[in-house]
């Protein structure tokens, strides 16, 4: 039986580097935010919901998505952003059932979300893995990486659910804290899921 694991972690949590050891395992991985810009001007479903909703401008002529001007519509606007994602995850949920069946032969897949909990699109899986690190860790990866303020990245992780809601949902957690090893952790978790897949 094929397992279906969910992943996700809070910004800076370093989900990232957890899945890539879980691809170096061979295990494949759909990245939902990688796939929600591709279905954003493929799905003809969802290219139809996102004009009606924000005006046919969302799109240029040729097709491709005006990313910016969407950004500024959604941006502080909390029911246009949910309006926007009621149209998104299920056009992501559809490309994630499609991505599936080319590894129905595999013990199990990975899918990683930021938004895993948020959207109830963990409801879906089999499992699901929180990566989680401390706070200000997280605050410090993100400022290095992107170079942002600390106050633009406390406002991002504002905008998700909390550590404490995301570890009632969580199945299984991995510490990201750069105190203690990953690939012992990933491959204690790869080594249950390859027994569950077995019963």
């Amino acid at each position: 039986m094929m397992l279906k694991i969910g992943i996700t972690g809070g910004i800076g949590s370093g989900k990232s580097t957890v899945v890539k050891i879980f691809e170096q395992l061979g295990v494949p991985a759909f990245i939902a935010d990688i796939e929600a810009k591709k279905v954003m001007v493929e799905d003809a479903t969802l290219i139809t919901g996102l004009k009606q909703n924000f005006g046919d401008q969302v799109y240029f002529d040729d097709g491709t998505l005006n990313r910016k001007l969407l950004a500024d519509i959604v941006f502080n606007n909390p029911e246009k952003l949910a309006t926007l994602n009621s149209l998104v995850h299920p056009a992501v949920f559809r490309s994630f059932d499609r991505w599936s069946l080319s590894f129905h032969k595999k013990p199990y897949l990975l899918k990683e979300a930021a938004l895993l909990f948020e959207s109830g699109s963990y409801q879906q899986n089999d499992f699901n893995i929180l990566v989680t690190a401390p706070e200000d860790l997280r605050i410090n990866r993100v400022m290095q990486r992107d170079g942002s303020s600390e106050d633009e990245v406390k406002s991002r992780i504002k905008n998700q659910f909390s550590e404490e809601e995301k570890l009632k949902l969580a199945d299984y957690i991995i510490l990201n804290d750069e105190k203690k090893a990953l690939i012992p952790q990933v491959l204690t978790l790869h080594r249950e899921f390859l027994k569950r897949a077995d019963d």
